[in-house]
């Protein structure tokens, strides 16, 4: 896992897209990017929820090109609203063991996360990533926060209250512009 900040992963993820292949040419245009931010865990498992809890907050800044799923602890049951969308980038936002203090946030390969959660998902994200990668041919990102309690029953923890709040800071404003620059 790379100690790299996920700001500066995800600024470079977008840029790398809006200077992206030609495929997104309509009527010599490039079509506007797509974005989803999928928000996994239990609401009812404390600091599990985090992920689910962006996305609630996001919420108000979805629009026609920037998707927001409350996927809760079943994001598989959420791939039928990602294929009709056709994102350019899924962003999965989950709580993770990261071995990190709570309320850390990590930008994770997920590729690299096999054996990495701290929830009780019926699918593991890194499944959830492969299968949209394959099907949907889009580029997906998992972005992890470091629980402090997840027993059921728990509220959200104050670290990871923070951590819900710089997330939803930095991606509602780097997603919410994309398309203006273009």
């Amino acid at each position: 896992m790379s100690k790299r900040s996920w700001v500066d992963s995800l600024q470079e993820m977008v840029t790398r897209l809006e200077r992206g292949p030609e495929s997104r040419l309509k009527a010599g245009k490039k079509r506007p990017l797509r974005f989803a931010v999928v928000g996994i865990g239990h609401e009812l498992r404390g600091d599990d929820a985090a992920g689910l809890v962006v996305a609630q907050r996001l919420r108000p800044s979805a629009h026609q090109h920037l998707l927001i799923v409350e996927a809760g602890h079943a994001p598989e049951n959420h791939t039928g609203l990602l294929r009709r969308f056709n994102p350019d980038m899924v962003i999965l936002i989950d709580c993770a063991l990261l071995n990190e203090p709570p309320g850390a946030i990590g930008w994770l390969p997920w590729q690299e996360t096999t054996g990495l959660s701290a929830s009780s998902h019926t699918m593991p994200p890194y499944m959830l990533a492969r299968y949209l990668t394959a099907e949907l041919n889009t580029q997906v990102v998992l972005i992890g926060i470091q629980p402090a309690n997840t027993e059921l029953g728990a509220p959200l923890s104050l670290q990871i209250e923070e951590a819900v709040q710089e997330i939803v800071g930095v991606v509602g404003g780097s997603l919410g512009s994309v398309n203006s620059r273009q």
